[in-house]
């Protein structure tokens, strides 16, 4: 018989969100839909470009099942056959094979959704590969300011649950909410012939199943949403809370992390309840008026027998039509609830996916001057060797007040080409944050940047990060060996070049590692110290030879020993390259050619060490360790 098994949606809950209690405010999480969600069909729609490869098989599917389903409606027609037939006659002979035909309907029914089911699995997986495929693309190329907006755990749900979301609905309601339907007029053609008084019977709570469902989408949609998002909102908490489990333990506040995960919870199941109560309303409704409209039905099948104007086969077969009919009746609930449980999986799948991407020439754009050589090529003769240069250079962070001044209000800045410039401020001046605009990780608000007289915005992202290395203050590392962490500057360098980018950080360490530059490092590289993973990040930019170079103080969790090795071999590094170093202290300082004083969103002064220690006083303050903090409230980061 028809399958009567379907998996309840509350049981795959996927990741969702609502606004957080003010005693818990919400981390990054993305943009919310407040307003009216666009119609459940025209979100489905929107998978069509990835189904579209399977569209055979999922006609084939159909097919099968569709076929599956009006076999069952020939059950009735033979069970018609037999009530008047052989048991009327009481013909055993008769009998036979109207059984024999019972059991082949049984058999094709299974076979054939044993065929849906086979011919779906595994281009669905492709399918979900396809569209898993697409948003990380899309997220490595995002802007790093979409990253500041977004929770991680937001974006890791859409490229887990959600998806999984999308693939249950085309593997099964999809196909179901086409074969109920046409079971749905096939059973009701069929009842029509048999009677059509009790076909309309049957058929009086269409009107308001009609009325009550649209009710029921949308408020589901919406709760339905909510809950996506909260649980986006609860993986990032988990996230948080993992990766910062140093720090809740040191500080002991695992306990108030552990009620805010318990505060996310209990949203997110408020909503879920919610959820379970619309869908329990109208799962109630769907089950008891079609039960009662063949109850009446089966009274009055009755009362026309009794009065010979029915044959008792013939309600036989009616009420076997009917019973069939309950199975594509009973499933609109639960098809209902998946469709637009998919739909708004596809909307949040789809807001990665429709973020626009930053303008960028094509990477194939005709070089001109110094942009064109190799990183850490010499320059051709008569090259333009204009080094880096920072002219009228505005910004300010897109989330910022819009009642705070620039964070950057014009800078100057021209660092020869070859000439290691050191840049130095007070905490929040927006050091960390203009070192950030030479590679373009945030695009300058106003003015222009040049590499060697080349405005960075006429260069690809590609090339321009090919000829800009940077290494932060705070170093990344991933879960990889440390071969692979330090060769993400340079995938092409060679061993010899992993060797002396490993010595001029002053990496050795690394050959007492387990495995040595095979070893795993761990996520975060949290199995090394803070200053192993310093020197792996500073190794990292100097692999490639570049011909840019920005370090974001690269020193400053090595102790003094280590720090002088590493300034010795840097050094070296450093007159082969046009660099920009973030200094806070008077050692990294003396790396440099000169130095230059970042202050109230601009370059105050430029000059040599010596030369700033006589004649700024700003600069003695910073070098004497008696900077003020920007004042509380700055937009600066």
């Amino acid at each position: 018989m028809a399958e009567k098994q379907l998996p309840h949606p509350e049981a795959h809950p996927e990741p969702r969100s609502e606004p957080p209690s003010e005693a818990h405010p919400e981390p990054r999480s993305g943009p919310r839909t407040d307003a009216p969600r666009r119609s459940t069909v025209r979100s489905l729609l929107r998978l069509w470009p990835y189904a579209r490869a399977i569209r055979w098989r999922l006609a084939t599917s159909v097919t099968a099942a569709v076929v599956a389903m009006l076999s069952v409606l020939g059950v009735p027609m033979v069970l018609q056959r037999i009530v008047d037939g052989p048991l009327a006659d009481h013909d055993l002979a008769a009998l036979r094979p109207l059984i024999g035909l019972l059991v082949v309907l049984g058999l094709v029914e299974a076979a054939l959704f044993y065929t849906r089911r086979v011919v779906l699995a595994r281009p669905l997986a492709g399918v979900e590969t396809a569209m898993r495929g697409d948003l990380f693309a899309k997220l490595q190329r995002l802007p790093v300011s979409f990253h500041d907006r977004w929770g991680s755990g937001q974006l890791l749900s859409r490229a887990t649950a959600d998806m999984y979301t999308m693939r249950l609905f085309l593997a099964f309601p999809l196909v179901f909410l086409i074969v109920n339907t046409v079971m749905f007029l096939a059973g009701t053609a069929v009842m029509f012939t048999q009677d059509w008084r009790l076909a309309l019977i049957v058929l009086l709570p269409a009107v308001p199943l009609l009325v009550l469902t649209r009710r029921f989408e949308a408020g589901y949609s919406g709760a339905a949403r909510l809950a996506q998002d909260q649980n986006g909102d609860l993986a990032t908490v988990i996230e948080e809370s993992v990766l910062g489990i140093r720090i809740l333990k040191a500080f002991g506040r695992h306990r108030s992390m552990a009620e805010r995960f318990r505060e996310q919870a209990r949203l997110l199941r408020r909503t879920e309840l919610r959820k379970a109560g619309l869908l329990a309303n109208l799962w109630s409704v769907i089950v008891g008026l079609p039960e009662l409209a063949l109850g009446c039905a089966l009274a009055v099948g009755c009362y026309l027998v009794a009065h010979d104007e029915l044959s008792t086969g013939t309600l036989v077969a009616f009420l076997s039509t009917a019973l069939a009919l309950r199975w594509p009746v009973e499933s609109l609930g639960w098809l209902l609830a998946y469709a637009n449980e998919a739909a708004t999986a596809a909307d949040r799948f789809f807001e990665v996916l429709d973020e626009p991407l930053p303008d960028d020439p094509p990477a194939d754009a005709p070089p001109s001057d110094e942009s064109a050589r190799p990183a850490g090529a010499p320059a051709a003769a008569g090259a333009a060797r204009d080094g880096i240069r920072l002219t009228g250079v505005r910004f300010r962070y897109p989330d910022a007040p819009p009642d705070t001044p620039d964070l950057l209000s014009g800078v100057d800045l021209h660092v020869r080409s070859g000439e290691t410039m050191a840049l130095v401020g007070a905490t929040g001046s927006g050091k960390t944050t203009l070192t950030a605009l030479l590679p373009r990780l945030y695009d300058a608000t106003g003015g222009t940047i040049t590499l060697d007289g080349r405005d960075i915005r006429e260069l690809s992202r590609e090339r321009l990060r090919e000829l800009v290395a940077v290494a932060f203050e705070e170093p990344t590392l991933f879960s990889a060996t440390v071969r692979e962490n330090v060769l993400m500057g340079a995938p092409g360098a060679g061993p010899d070049r992993l060797a002396a980018a490993l010595a001029t950080a002053q990496a050795g360490f690394v050959e007492k590692l387990p495995d040595g530059v095979e070893t795993e490092v761990g996520e975060q590289g949290l199995s090394l110290s803070g200053g192993q993973r310093q020197r792996l990040a500073l190794a990292r930019a100097v692999v490639g030879d570049p011909a840019f170079l920005v370090l974001d103080d690269p020193l400053s969790a090595l102790d003094v020993h280590t720090e002088a090795l590493v300034e010795r071999a840097l050094r070296q590094v450093l007159g082969s390259t046009t660099a920009l170093v973030v200094a806070h202290r008077p050692s990294t300082v003396l790396l440099a050619d000169r130095v230059a004083v970042l202050a109230d969103g601009r370059i105050e002064a430029v000059g040599t060490h010596q030369e700033l220690l006589r004649a700024s006083a700003r600069y003695r303050e910073l070098m004497s360790g008696e900077a003020a903090l920007v004042p509380e409230g700055s937009p600066a980061r």
